[in-house]
């Protein structure tokens, strides 16, 4: 079992590059798939300020945040240019659009 300390650890030395391909899809569409980052729902609940210290360093620089649709699917958005709310909407329909 990893502990918050551990955890946050493993954020602070994971390479920038691991998350460029998020900071991309980020900066076009404002929206990331959890399954498009190296992070799962742990890390988002317990060191989310580590996670986006990573995406600075990484040249993201706009304030994020992170909404999850009945635990079954996770993203990351700037929260610049998306209301929670809209986002809850589109991680629905990507999930009933899974189920079909």
């Amino acid at each position: 079992m990893v502990n918050v300390q551990q955890l946050k650890a493993s954020v602070n030395r994971m390479p920038v590059d691991r998350v460029c391909e998020a900071v991309l899809e980020l900066r076009l569409d404002g929206l990331v798939l959890e399954s498009l980052t190296p992070f799962n729902r742990l890390h988002f609940n317990t060191c989310f300020a580590e996670v986006e210290a990573l995406f600075q360093r990484a040249g993201f620089h706009r304030r994020l945040e992170v909404v999850g649709y009945q635990g079954q699917l996770y993203a990351l958005y700037d929260a610049t240019r998306w209301q929670p709310v809209d986002v809850l909407h589109w991680l629905k329909a990507c999930v009933e659009r899974k189920r079909a």
